[in-house]
């Protein structure tokens, strides 16, 4: 059996949601060493095709992107509109909320999840400095019992908004 884009590539990405994310960069630095972080916003003034729910929407976020040991860690703080994030803090609290995926075709990976029975929850494009990059999010059933994001990175990242710590601090 060919194995699906999602079962072919290797989990990247662990994600947490966070109310405020200077804090949560700041701390992971503090108290883990996990550096550096650059930090980008995601509004509805770079994203499309946004949807959450099966539905249209307008959605912000800001997160944070840092490495430790080749594993991506990234930090979520959702800024307005419904989104999966701003659930979670709702019923929840701050915490792990999501594992994520890069694949090379996200059109395709995203076919086969459904095809699997995965519901997606939310997802948007654009958010590369080229306007090409894409997310979708899914419900997974158990024995996985967490969401499941797929990614496909844009060729060109945006500008970070900032580097925590700075160049030299670390």
């Amino acid at each position: 059996m060919i194995p699906t884009l999602a079962q072919a590539n290797p989990i990247r990405q662990t994600a947490l949601v966070v109310r405020d994310l200077d804090a949560a960069v700041r701390t992971w630095w503090d108290l883990l060493r996990v550096a550096p972080w650059n930090v980008f916003t995601l509004s509805p003034d770079i994203l499309q095709d946004m949807h959450y729910l099966g539905a249209p929407a307008r959605f912000g976020l800001r997160h944070a992107l840092a490495f430790k040991d080749g594993a991506q860690i990234e930090l979520v703080q959702p800024l307005d509109g419904p989104s999966i994030f701003a659930d979670h803090l709702e019923r929840h609290g701050e915490g792990l909320h999501h594992i994520g995926i890069y694949v090379p075709d996200h059109a395709r990976a995203v076919a086969e999840f459904r095809e699997q029975g995965f519901e997606p929850i939310q997802g948007a494009r654009g958010f590369g400095d080229t306007g090409d990059g894409a997310f979708a999010y899914f419900r997974t059933k158990a024995p996985l019992g967490t969401i499941v994001e797929l990614i496909q990175a844009p060729s060109v990242r945006r500008t970070p908004d900032y580097t925590y710590p700075p160049p030299g601090d670390a």
